[in-house]
């Protein structure tokens, strides 16, 4: 895109490209609609998003900063704050925890030593209670960093899980 008008890029010219290919899939005067797409990219580099990183993608999209914040804030998805290496977002709707989503948030929440939206104070693991996931017949569901299905958690799979991303 290369806007003369952009402050110093806080992204990348990678996430840059990135998120100009998910603009080009849209008309030109809608390119605002890529705005999940930036704030995925962006996250996926920074590791959450900053409010300088938000207003940055406001500014590469031409849209205003609180549309971009509206969105962030909107989806659980998003990280507003610092989080572990490792978020692990758990289903606990009706239907998963009937399944055994919620013994299975609180075996997690005990072997870690934290509550949801906490993370450990080795900054390896950040908990988020999460909604459907479009998953029940497999519950209980974690979702590892936004982009790792994890199914059936049972005990003995959440104790493997956390030593292999230790």
């Amino acid at each position: 895109m290369n806007a003369p008008s952009l402050q110093l890029a806080v992204l990348s010219p990678d996430s840059l490209a990135k998120i100009d290919k998910a603009v080009a899939k849209y008309p030109s005067e809608e390119k605002q609609s890529a705005v999940m797409a930036a704030l995925t990219i962006a996250q996926d580099e920074k590791g959450w998003l900053s409010n300088e990183t938000m207003d940055f993608v406001a500014q590469y999209l031409e849209m205003p900063p609180v549309a971009v914040y509206e969105v962030a804030s909107f989806y659980t998805m998003y990280d507003l704050k610092p989080v572990g290496r490792h978020k692990l977002t758990i289903c606990t709707n009706l239907p998963c925890a009937l399944q055994g989503a919620t013994h299975a948030a609180d075996y997690i929440k005990k072997k870690l030593g934290i509550g949801f939206n906490e993370t450990t104070p080795d900054g390896r693991f950040t908990l988020k209670e999460g909604e459907c996931m479009g998953a029940c017949g497999d519950a209980p569901v974690f979702i590892r960093n936004n982009k790792q299905m994890l199914c059936a958690m049972s005990n003995d799979k959440i104790d493997k899980l956390i030593e292999d991303l230790k």
